[in-house]
């Protein structure tokens, strides 16, 4: 069982349900908390520093995000990433940033400057096998070519998509660190298609990208227990 990391209750600024919140969307991101285990509300609002009412906050926020599910007279366990949730987050995906790909094309904006500036960071953190890191990064980079085709409602959809595409990510990478290089090429790749407003090479990419790969798959749950 993995260790998660010791809370600090100042890291995190704002209200308790809040600072609750990050802590353990974080930590379950990371996999220090597991999938299948159950949290107890003594323990975190121990290791918060907190009341229980905030916990239970959180708890329920958590819920709402797929993070963990409340069990009647059993308290919350956390979910486990799954092959069908790792598909459908990656369909969704490829459906906006699909869209965002032939806006900038089409449009000639080329690939955004933040996009590029990710790049190395990026590739820097995957050489550490720091995945939370990578994830974090890899977010950022897909989020701002999806920004910059400036639909605000597909932007909020995608927002919304942030947590569970980055345990996803983090899980994908524990389970197939090898494709990292892969997964920076395409990155590479991806930028210089757009800066070159080839919609058809830049979609190529994309779907590669985000293409499940069967031997991740088959090393994670068909579906949850």
């Amino acid at each position: 069982m993995s260790t998660p990391a010791t809370a600090d209750p100042s890291a995190t600024q704002g209200p308790a349900r809040d600072r609750v919140y990050v802590w353990l969307r974080d930590e379950i991101i990371r996999g220090s908390i597991e999938g299948g285990r159950f949290l107890d509300e003594l323990w975190v609002s121990g290791t918060m520093g907190v009341s229980r009412t905030p916990v239970r906050e959180a708890f329920h926020r958590l819920a709402a995000e797929k993070f963990i599910t409340l069990l009647p007279r059993k308290g919350a366990q956390v979910r486990t990433v799954t092959a069908r949730e790792l598909e459908e987050v990656y369909q969704s995906r490829q459906l906006i940033e699909g869209h965002a790909v032939t806006v900038l094309c089409a449009r000639g904006f080329g690939a955004p400057t933040s996009m590029i500036e990710l790049i190395e960071p990026m590739e820097a953190a995957g050489r550490e096998r720091d995945w939370f890191e990578v994830s974090g990064l890899d977010r950022q980079f897909h989020l701002a070519m999806v920004r910059a085709a400036q639909n605000s409602v597909l932007t909020e959809l995608y927002e919304s998509l942030r947590s569970r595409q980055q345990r996803v990510a983090v899980r994908a990478l524990n389970v197939g660190p090898h494709r990292l290089d892969t997964i920076n090429a395409q990155h590479r790749a991806l930028v210089a298609a757009l800066d070159e407003s080839d919609a058809d090479k830049a979609l190529e990419i994309l779907a590669a990208h985000l293409r499940p790969v069967p031997e991740v798959l088959a090393l994670l749950p068909a579906d949850q227990p």
